[in-house]
């Protein structure tokens, strides 16, 4: 029987769309990101720009006179370095006591039973729901009865736990197995015990991301430093930069770009620390 020979089928020809396709996908993506990224874009260039260049119409994006008057002058004009000192004491701090507090509430909502505990969950979950203007008042006059305005006790203690950090690792924590306690109970080991051993080393990603969010929030707040605080030298960077303030009260846009040029450093720096130690983190979970 003779063989029939079978023509080589031919490949289907992509049509253009699909060619094109992923061009497109990229440079829309790339669009996003400019638009994302053009505030930031502005205060940086703004920054560097003369006052005369600053207060120009029509404004352009780019400085033709690159200066750094604007860095001297928010140094000068206010004090910067103990500004950004305060900061770092003001977000650090309340980062690191809501960490604490947070996670050990978390833990006993999470693994502790005990009658209660669904009321006690709801309580916190509904103070997410509260207004924070509306305890502002209160929380100030608790803060002045205890002669804490202007000091870190005031700016700190308030925050020193939040409902939300509470709420979020409670979650966490509900999605680790409870084999690892069980056994270390059946050891002999305390809760205490379980908590800092078992729980706190498998719960690195979410604690990072809480402490991220936290120190983000509190050093790029604005409202809480105003209001506790009365006096320069105990201000944050936020505050600070309100009081800038030119001849007949012009704002000197250039200097305050300096500013918050500065005070986005250290959150960058930061998220670069963070970001390999939180992958690194999120792959080795359960692991431990």
């Amino acid at each position: 029987m003779a063989a029939v020979a079978l023509a080589p089928r031919s490949r289907p020809r992509r049509s253009p769309l699909r060619r094109v396709g992923p061009w497109l996908f990229f440079v829309a993506m790339l669009a996003v990101a400019l638009l994302v990224l053009l505030p930031i874009i502005i205060i940086v260039f703004t920054a560097f720009k003369p006052v005369a260049e600053v207060n120009a119409f029509p404004p352009s994006l780019l400085p033709t006179d690159w200066t750094l008057d604007n860095f001297t002058r928010i140094f000068n004009e206010l004090p910067f370095g103990r500004l950004i000192l305060n900061s770092f004491v003001f977000a650090g701090g309340v980062t690191l006591c809501a960490l604490v507090f947070d996670s050990l509430a978390a833990y006993v909502l999470a693994r502790v039973d005990f009658r209660g505990s669904r009321i006690l969950l709801l309580v916190i979950v509904a103070s997410l729901m509260i207004p924070f203007q509306a305890t502002l008042i209160p929380i100030y006059q608790l803060v002045a009865d205890f002669g804490w305005v202007n000091t870190f006790w005031g700016l700190i203690i308030p925050r020193a736990a939040d409902a939300f950090g509470i709420f979020f690792l409670r979650q966490f924590f509900l999605s680790l197995p409870r084999d690892l306690d069980n056994a270390a109970r059946i050891d002999g080991a305390s809760e205490f015990r379980i908590f800092r051993s078992i729980v706190l080393p498998n719960a690195v990603p979410a604690l990072l991301t809480l402490g991220i969010y936290t120190f983000v929030n509190n050093w790029n707040d604005l409202l809480w430093p105003l209001v506790f605080t009365t006096e320069q030298e105990m201000g944050t960077i936020t505050s600070g930069l309100t009081l800038l303030t030119g001849p007949s009260g012009i704002i000197p846009y250039g200097v305050m770009m300096a500013g918050s040029l500065i005070a986005v450093v250290p959150l960058a720096i930061m998220f670069l620390f963070v970001q390999r130690r939180f992958i690194e983190s999120v792959a080795s979970t359960g692991l431990k």
